[in-house]
Formats: structure tokens, C-alpha cells, sequence
């Protein structure tokens, strides 16, 4: 770690790297956001991501619905979307001629219904405003990662993969800021891994978030990562870097 006289960019961000004990890949995680307090606020503080405040109506980062990762991600969601009962589910009518639609760049993502995901439930709505998909898994018992298209279980995490001339795959686990949504990020009012408000958790991303970390890096990565960072938050071991937005 650099002496406390070193000047640091305002963005910095500590990282770990370590090889994949199973396969020819090297996994990079930003230490930072994992090991910061960062958590949802959901309905209680996000302000939404339009392009100004709009807490009241309670959309978070669904008011564009869902891209899709493939159509996998899409066929998926259509099938868990069959399962799911009006009672937790506003738009379930609307359901019925199909959730997915084809974007302007040709990828997939869900229908929108009155300017928003059509698996978004409004306030007023008797089971409670937020994801219908969100909820089924709720009533089932299980992780959301199992029911909700995976951009919506994955954020604010985002997993790059990038492949070297020999093969050899670099996997990098971020947090995911508003420039990973492309141009259209930078007309975002808010964006939570940016207000200090979303870091008050008591607990760590890692640790909050270990079914996210699992299902995007496995089990025995996710351990190792684990030890590491457990290590990392002692109180005798080296400080970690605060993170940039509790430092702004």
C-alpha cells in the first residue's frame, strides 16, 4: 500500500488478483466495493435513475427494464414469468402477450408497461411496490439470482471477461458505475454507487452479496476470495482504502 504522504486519484480503487485453481482463467476483484458497506436502498432513499429526482415512484434502475444477456437470459425469464400469480404481480394481465421485446440495437429486453419494467409492481399495488420476479422468489423460498434476469441480480456487480491471445481469460468482478450503461448513464440524476447514502450497510458487499459472488465466480472462488478479504478486515491488518465516494 502507498505511504500515507502519496497523493491517490480520487477514484482509487484497491484489487486482488488470483488464478482460477480449475481452469485457465485469472479472476480480478475490486476490493474497494467488496469490502465497503454499499447496500440497496430500494424504496428508501434511491432516487431513480430518470433524469431527475423521482423518489416517490419508487422504480430504482427499473425504469428501463431489462437488457438481456442472451437469449437464454430472456427465454428463462418467459418461463419463471408463467409461474408467477397475479396476487404479487401487477402487470400479470399484460403478461400474457409475452414479457420480452426486441431493443432498437437488436437485443432483448422486457416489455414496458406505463414507462417501465412490465415486472414492476407501483406503489399502491396490494403485495407491495418492487419486483414481481423479486417477490416470487420470496414466496418460494430462494435466492432471486434463480428468478430474475441476470443484470437485475447482478447489479451494482458487473463481470468482464476478456480473452488473451493464448486463450488464457481474465475475469474482472467490479462494482458497475453509471458509464457501464453506455451514453445514456451520463443523463442519470442519481446513481447508487455514487451516494454515500447506499454505503451504510454493516456488513460487506461479500459478504451481503454472496449469492450474486457465487453464482458469477463459483463456490471455491467465492471461498478464496472470502479468506482473503476476511484477512483484509482485522483490525491489525493494512488498512483498506475507504471508498471513493465516502471520501468525496
Amino acid at each position: 500500500m502507498p505511504s500515507s504522504s502519496t497523493h491517490l486519484p480520487d477514484d482509487a480503487h484497491e484489487w486482488v488478483s488470483f488464478d482460477d485453481p480449475s481452469e485457465e482463467r485469472t479472476w480480478l476483484f475490486d476490493v474497494t466495493f467488496l469490502a465497503s458497506g454499499w447496500n440497496c436502498i430500494f424504496g428508501s432513499g434511491c432516487q431513480g435513475v430518470l433524469t431527475g429526482p423521482t423518489p416517490e415512484l419508487i422504480q430504482g434502475c427499473c425504469s428501463y427494464g431489462a437488457h438481456f444477456t442472451d437469449a437464454e437470459d430472456a427465454r428463462r425469464t418467459e418461463e419463471v414469468a408463467l409461474t408467477v400469480s397475479p396476487d404479487l404481480w401487477q402487470f400479470h394481465a399484460e403478461g400474457a402477450d409475452g414479457v420480452v421485446m426486441t431493443l432498437e440495437d437488436g437485443d432483448l429486453g422486457t416489455r414496458l408497461v406505463d414507462d417501465a419494467c412490465i415486472f414492476l409492481n407501483r406503489p399502491g399495488f396490494a403485495a407491495g411496490a418492487g419486483c414481481a420476479l423479486h417477490l416470487e422468489s420470496e414466496r418460494r423460498g430462494v435466492s432471486h439470482v434463480e428468478l430474475k434476469p441476470e443484470v437485475c441480480w447482478q447489479l451494482p456487480l458487473r463481470r468482464e471477461d476478456e480473452t488473451s491471445p493464448d486463450g488464457r481469460v481474465t475475469s474482472t468482478i467490479r462494482q458497475w458505475d453509471r458509464r457501464h450503461w453506455g451514453d445514456g448513464g451520463d443523463d442519470f440524476h442519481w446513481w447508487c454507487t455514487e451516494d454515500p447514502a447506499a454505503f451504510a450497510a454493516s456488513d460487506p458487499v461479500y459478504r451481503t452479496m454472496r449469492a450474486e459472488l457465487e453464482a458469477m465466480a463459483g463456490p471455491e472462488v467465492y471461498a478464496r476470495l472470502v479468506d482473503y478479504l476476511d484477512r483484509r478486515m482485522l483490525p491489525a491488518s493494512t488498512t483498506l482504502l475507504p471508498h471513493p465516494t465516502l471520501k468525496r
